[in-house]
């Protein structure tokens, strides 16, 4: 049985070693989550000149987004450019005016949009990535894998230095 200061380094680095590796995948996930790793802002969406005529065409209008994705928190701000009214789900934008919606809740929207030509607007609301869900990522990985570690440097013999093999 090893003596017990080697055992609480053992138990120690393993938990180190734990939290790093946990932080090192948590931080490659979250390189996918920038976008949502920002406070709540006003987002502004431009309907151009001209965007009902395409439409009525079957274009589909170049700066226009199929569908974007925001934060809780976030408020949509639709200036409408246009020669015509528009609609986004229950905005109603009359041409030359603008409207905002507040995105309040996490949820996927599919609403009906009539500068689209699919007359549908995807909207995703997520949950801001804030440095506590950070930290609660890399815990809640690292501390159980740490365990892991420990359970297996403390099943593993030490290695005495009389069983270490000699230089030849």
């Amino acid at each position: 049985m090893p003596p017990a200061r080697i055992v609480v380094k053992r138990i120690l680095l393993s938990m180190l070693i734990g939290l790093a590796i946990g932080a090192m995948i948590n931080e490659v996930t979250f390189l996918f989550l920038r976008e949502t790793a920002r406070a709540p802002q006003v987002i502004e969406l431009i309907i151009p000149k001209g965007t009902a005529e395409s439409i009525a065409r079957g274009e589909t209008p170049p700066t226009i987004p199929d569908s974007m994705s925001f934060v809780v928190g976030d408020t949509l701000l639709v200036q409408n450019n246009d020669t015509a009214d528009h609609e986004l789900g229950p905005l109603w934008i009359p041409a030359g005016t603008s409207a905002s919606l507040p995105l309040d809740t996490v949820q996927s929207y599919a609403y009906g949009c009539s500068f689209q030509p699919g007359n549908y607007f995807g909207l995703d609301v997520r949950e801001p990535l804030t440095p506590g869900t950070r930290l609660y990522g890399i815990l809640y990985s690292g501390l159980p894998l740490g365990v892991l570690i420990a359970l297996y440097a403390l099943v593993m013999p030490a290695k005495k230095k009389n069983d270490l093999p000699e230089n030849v």
